[in-house]
């Protein structure tokens, strides 16, 4: 019987033992929400947790945020199947905290109170901008949203040996609910109290693999990327750069796509931008990132030894038999190294390790979904659809309307989502985020002459040329892996838009600039500069 058929009996041998460690967390996890839900008592704490955190404690909730399914599941997957070009994603992911740190996380607490909207609008057009900013938050966010519901349905049909299409399209919905509760319920303090209490579990869960395996190999990591290479059938070119970005030509630019969508991508992502406004000053944004960095940069370094470990002592058949992806790698090698599939410990490690997945799931997902409802109701309802008479009262009614009406689209497009790699999926997120809001982050901060026409020139034209190109690209058809593989309508080759649509957002902001007739107030963009650099008058 192969390995991954084993896992799901020994998983079904084990169930009760499965079913209560995810009840325990669950049950944890909402009781924390309700705690903080009763604390939130007006729109300061649903947005931004009242301010009230020090940076230590939103560095390990942006932790928490940032290292998703994609991370732990998604990475040890493509380096089990890639090798060296998988181990990319943990190199562009960190190195991406370079940018978000020196470029935007002190000016952005200093220039706005909940949303990227508020910074946009203070010193151009409210509504129009407010509007674009509302829209492309939304729609970043279900790009990001989907990874997870993915990530979800893979993992928990793993452990409950849930084979049936339908039993999978069940755990996405579940997932969905859950998560819509976490938000409407605890907002903000709540989401960020899963988060840390998340970030803690991942760290210890990693490490305790790390330890497991590094020990099987006498903590010589030369003898485990030997094994891995060996185990691969691939040999020592597994271990080399090229073996998925070095084919062709056009592997070879998707590289450089996905490098670029990366790096760029994070400082321009709306549940990692809302996490600047939680602490009370510019410092303690720059000390949150700060810690953030070196937890996530820790964490990243042991992705080497989850997905090589996965590689070295897993059949390469047997991951992808179990997910074409290759997204239950890591919960199969928990397995493997606490005994095998018909061990005690082995089930015991599954067990533990796919709760801490699956808590990493539903924290992101409460970030996620916090984002683009916070979005909806501050910049499109309060603002746009209201001009500004909404009480606080009904903003947040609307946030947790909106927060229903983005899990249902999210949970609708995870189940067409569910056989992708979650680190792909939220690659194209990075992409996207990339294209269409960081180009009008950096002109609102830094430059003088940027109107609202360049502002919605780069939004919209970052936004819609990325998803336009994701939609005909490889993710979406014509393969194997592609969202709907039995049909083929793609004609742009890469797998990441970035290439193309992050310097057209650039472009198209300082295009729709130098064309606009609209003369930028240039005592505002004083009063923006002051503020985002110093910190003065500052909410």
């Amino acid at each position: 019987m192969s390995p991954h058929l084993l896992a799901a009996e020994s998983a079904s041998d084990n169930r009760p033992l499965i079913i209560t460690l995810f009840a325990v967390f669950v049950l944890a996890t909402l009781g924390i929400t309700i705690w903080a839900g009763r604390q939130t008592k007006d729109a300061n704490d649903f947005y931004a947790g009242g301010r009230q955190f020090s940076g230590f404690q939103n560095g390990l909730a942006i932790s928490g945020d940032y290292m998703s399914a994609a991370s732990f599941l998604g990475i040890a997957g493509a380096i089990a199947l890639s090798g060296y070009d998988g181990f990319l994603y943990s190199i562009g992911f960190l190195v991406a905290w370079l940018v978000a740190l020196l470029l935007v996380a002190e000016p952005l607490r200093n220039s706005g109170r909940y949303t990227m909207g508020d910074v946009l609008a203070y010193r151009m057009r409210q509504r129009p901008v407010r509007t674009a900013a509302g829209v492309s938050t939304i729609v970043v966010s279900i790009f990001y949203l989907l990874a997870q519901m993915a990530g979800a349905g893979v993992l928990v049909s793993l452990l409950l040996g849930i084979t049936s299409e339908a039993g999978k399209i069940l755990i996405v919905v579940l997932v969905g609910v859950v998560m819509m509760l976490y938000v409407t319920i605890g907002g903000m303090k709540g989401t960020t109290w899963v988060q840390m209490v998340k970030a803690v579990l991942l760290i210890a869960g990693t490490l305790l693999i790390t330890f497991l395996v590094l020990l099987k190999f006498n903590f010589n990591i030369s003898d485990l990327l030997g094994e891995a290479a060996k185990n691969s059938g691939i040999g020592e070119s597994f271990l080399e750069p090229g073996l998925k970005y070095g084919l062709n030509a056009t592997t070879k630019l998707d590289f450089i796509s996905l490098g670029i969508a990366l790096v760029l991508g994070t400082a321009g992502l709306p549940h990692i931008l809302i996490r600047f406004y939680t602490v009370p000053t510019a410092q303690a944004a720059r000390k949150s990132v700060n810690w953030a960095i070196g937890i996530i940069g820790v964490f990243y370094l042991m992705t080497i030894a989850l997905g090589f470990g996965a590689a070295a002592l897993l059949d390469r058949d047997a991951i992808i038999a179990s997910n074409k992806s290759g997204n239950t790698a890591a919960p199969l090698l928990a397995e493997e190294i606490g005994g095998g599939p018909d061990s005690t410990g082995g089930a015991i490690l599954l067990a533990v390790i796919s709760a801490v997945a699956f808590a990493t799931i539903l924290a992101v997902v409460a970030g996620l979904t916090l984002a683009s409802s916070s979005s909806f109701a501050h910049d499109l309802y309060a603002n746009v659809i209201r001009k500004g008479k909404a009480t606080q009262k009904e903003e947040i009614s609307a946030a947790r309307w909106a927060t229903v009406g983005i899990g249902t689209v999210a949970v609708v497009l995870g189940v067409f989502a569910r056989d992708l790699n979650v680190a792909g999926l939220v690659a194209l997120a990075f992409a996207v985020a990339a294209s269409a809001n960081l180009p009008t982050i950096l002109y609102s901060l830094f430059w003088k002459r940027f109107t609202t026409q360049g502002a919605l020139w780069s939004i919209y034209g970052g936004l819609i040329s990325s998803v336009f190109l994701v939609l005909f690209s490889p993710v979406v058809s014509g393969k194997e892996t592609s969202m709907f593989p039995d049909v083929d309508f793609h004609w742009f080759p890469l797998e990441n838009p970035g290439l193309i649509s992050i310097p057209l957002g650039f472009l198209l902001g300082w295009l729709g600039t130098l064309v606009s007739k609209e003369q930028p107030d240039k005592d505002k963009y004083a009063e923006l500069e002051v503020r985002s650099l110093t910190g003065h008058g500052a909410h």
